[in-house]
């Protein structure tokens, strides 16, 4: 099985480390936090995909017609494309855990993966997700360990569906820690303390 499905950045940690895959924002790259990965998690298998849609040259993992309108084609065919290419990780490592974080767009990447595939994510830390629509039960969601963090005067992401998109990840039985800042989209000291714990634990 092939991983080259994504342009992306890799670094190979040991045999059964785990395997950490961190996702950009909109106009990001594979490099926007892949630093941030090394300092968190230096002994994992570090990958950083870079999204294959341009929106006026930013990259993302999937389109939108709108802000907060998604293409739900387009998700569709990312989500299926995206749990391929982490099963080839998976293949290729064989990971003691898989890790991911996300930010923004791919915070939502990871958000739907886990509505539609369930159990792709030992762990998942999702910065700032929008799910602007009412996703479906998955009892594969069940003891999923998630966390998420978001701005109370975010613009982008309203807080309404921050805790929505928490509530429903809680109906599925999934452990959810849901951490808040007083500010808008940007990503504070707070959120990545929240998330150096959250990955300890």
């Amino acid at each position: 099985m092939t991983i080259q499905i994504y342009e992306h950045r890799l670094k190979a940690g040991a045999n059964g480390a785990p395997l950490f895959i961190v996702f950009h924002g909109t106009g990001g790259d594979e490099n926007q936090f892949f630093g941030l990965a090394e300092q968190l998690l230096s002994e994992a298998t570090i990958v950083s995909p870079r999204g294959d849609v341009s929106e006026y040259g930013a990259a993302r993992f999937f389109r939108r017609t709108g802000e907060g309108v998604y293409d739900m084609e387009d998700l569709a065919r990312a989500t299926d494309k995206m749990a391929d290419f982490i099963a080839g990780l998976v293949a290729e490592h064989k990971p003691s855990e898989v890790i991911g974080l996300g930010y923004s767009n791919g915070a939502n990447i990871m958000a739907n993966l886990l509505i539609e595939k369930g159990s792709v994510f030992d762990k998942a830390a999702l910065l700032h997700p929008l799910v602007p629509f009412r996703p479906k039960d998955n009892p594969a969601l069940k003891g999923a360990k998630i966390l998420m963090t978001a701005g109370r005067m975010d613009p982008i992401c309203p807080p309404d569906l921050t805790e929505a998109l928490a509530h429903y990840f809680e109906r599925q039985q999934a452990t959810v820690e849901l951490v808040w800042h007083p500010g808008g989209h940007e990503l504070r000291q707070t959120e990545l303390a929240a998330v150096q714990s959250f990955l300890r634990n």
